[in-house]
């Protein structure tokens, strides 16, 4: 049976925590997803490691495909990115960090809404739970979807790309828990982007330029899972769904330099997108 999700997991140095994502994928109510794996970890890399190998044979056991590969040399991660989608065979393709655990109808929730939606991309966005004690009433503002999901034009530092400060800490958390927001009332919201755990359409992800700049870009960058978000919504729109269901481990980054923000490098004013900023509809 083909799988309706390919679940994208680049990875670097964290066998651990790629150990406990994939073992958070084998529990998800969605069966027969196809995992690919790309390691770009130092050394002999992580897909060797007993952990590894032991929570991929559990994705196995419990129905699931793995498809894992070394990737090298290094060239940022548009690149990885962008490698990843060029395996990609479902119609949806769900990019997920190498440090999260997911609740276990997440994947199954995000799929509900972009076929309800009909958009290029819905995510869930991370909570960090060591900030639940960490409130932060100036960046708990969201804006939720009242008609279906839409095209939207983000300008970096416009008016609209505040909205990022929502996915910070335990914001999102705070929200959730103050509306009383539950899995049978999860609303859609308007983002700038979501970092973490994004489940695209693959065929509008690739018509929207997928993640084809990275050429444009040097190798130690951040910010390019933000800038496919910004064409895809360009195009199609994207939301995200609260209650998230996506939780962060909060180890240390493993990007490091950050001077080249990938949205603030590639942004012309009228020609943002790869149609010239033209959204386009369905």
């Amino acid at each position: 049976m083909s799988a309706p999700v390919d679940v994208l997991v680049p990875t670097y140095n964290r066998p651990h925590a790629l150990s406990a994502t994939l073992i958070s994928l084998a529990a998800q109510s969605v069966p027969h997803l196809r995992v690919v794996i790309s390691d770009q970890s130092d050394g002999h890399g992580a897909l060797e490691r007993p952990l590894v190998l032991a929570a991929q044979r559990f994705l196995i056991a419990q129905g699931h495909e793995i498809s894992a590969s070394r990737h090298l040399p290094r060239r940022g991660m548009a690149e990885q990115r962008a490698f990843l989608l060029s395996r990609v065979r479902a119609p949806y393709c769900l990019y997920l960090d190498d440090d999260v655990l997911l609740d276990r109808d997440l994947i199954e929730r995000l799929l509900t809404v972009i076929d309800e939606q009909r958009c290029g991309f819905v995510g869930s966005a991370l909570h960090g739970l060591s900030y639940v004690g960490d409130t932060r009433p100036d960046d708990e503002a969201i804006e939720f979807w009242q008609t279906p999901v839409e095209p939207e034009l983000i300008e970096p530092d416009g008016p609209a790309w505040r909205r990022h400060r929502l996915h910070s800490a335990a914001n999102l958390f705070h929200v959730q828990a103050r509306l009383g927001l539950t899995r049978a009332t999860s609303r859609c919201y308007r983002v700038a982007w979501i970092g973490g755990c994004v489940l695209y359409d693959t065929a509008k992800l690739r018509a929207a330029g997928g993640f084809d700049f990275w050429p444009l870009l040097p190798a130690e960058h951040c910010g390019e899972d933000a800038q496919a978000q910004l064409q895809v919504m360009a195009r199609y729109g994207g939301c995200g769904i609260i209650p998230s269901g996506a939780y962060h481990m909060e180890l240390p980054t493993t990007i490091t330099r950050r001077a080249c923000n990938a949205p603030h490098a590639l942004w012309r004013p009228g020609v943002a997108q790869r149609d010239g900023g033209q959204p386009r509809q369905n």
